[in-house]
Parts: C-alpha cells; structure tokens; sequence
C-alpha cells in the first residue's frame, strides 16, 4: 500500500451539510451512487462496514472500520479491497475521509479524499470515476430537498 498516493475531489452542493451528510450514509443512496453497492454498518466510531456487490461481473466484499465520525462534517473509515490485490493486513487499508463545509446560504463544500492505494493503476481509476460519483451525490442530495 502506497500511502504517498492520494486521490481528492471536492464540489459545492445547493444544501445543507446535514443533506449532504444523510446522502453519504443512507444504505439506499449509496447504493444509487457507489455502482449498486450495498453497505452495512451503523457508522459508529470503532464499528465495522461491508461494502459488497458486483462490479464488472465479479462478486466482492470489502471491508473497512469506522475512525472518525463527526456529523455533520467529517467522516473517516479505513478500508480493503480484494480488486486491490493485496492481502487483508492492517498496513493494505486505504483511509476514506469526507469532509463537508458549510459555505453559508444553503451552499455546502463536500471534498472526497482517498489515501493509499495499492498502485498508480488504482488510484487512476478511482479519479478516473471520482467526478461522476461526486456529480450523483450532488443530484441526488440537491432532489431531496
């Protein structure tokens, strides 16, 4: 794991952090957002999260550890992939951190960040899918209004 490699986005949303915050945890809208994935956990600090699902035909399930919860503003999780192709040790998990921002008026700054991945490969595709992503959660927090 390469924790030099970093993968970061940001983008303003129409709402609340708390909106934002809602879309980020909720099972049902991280499924419509993260490509079908299904996520169990109850985002507890020192808690576990599966993510499992299908991608490209192959079954996976990932998993990682709730680190930092501070809502609405800041969450962080540790986390494993199998598609990484290292083994399931503590030293091979990522850290995921999200940061939202009120910006005042109804306007929220929501960055993404990913630290460690397992190659340069890796985190190619994950900036590769990051504005997409970023881009669903925005419609999907800013419909819910």
């Amino acid at each position: 794991m390469n924790r030099n490699l970093k993968a970061s986005k940001s983008i303003i949303i129409d709402s609340t952090p708390e909106d934002i915050w809602e879309v980020l945890t909720n099972p049902e809208k991280i499924k419509l957002y993260l490509y079908g994935t299904e996520t169990l956990t109850n985002w507890k600090v020192g808690s576990t999260i599966l993510f499992q699902g299908e991608y490209n035909g192959q079954q996976y399930k990932d998993k990682g550890n709730v680190l930092e919860n501070d809502r609405p503003n800041v969450l962080k999780y540790n986390y494993w992939s199998g598609f990484s192709g290292l083994e399931d040790k503590a030293g091979n998990y990522a850290l995921v951190s999200y940061k939202i921002v009120s910006l005042g008026a109804n306007r929220s700054e929501f960055t993404w960040l990913q630290e460690g991945f397992a190659n340069e490969e890796g985190k190619c595709h994950t900036e590769n899918g990051l504005e997409n992503m970023l881009q669903q959660i925005k419609q999907l927090v800013e419909e819910d209004k």
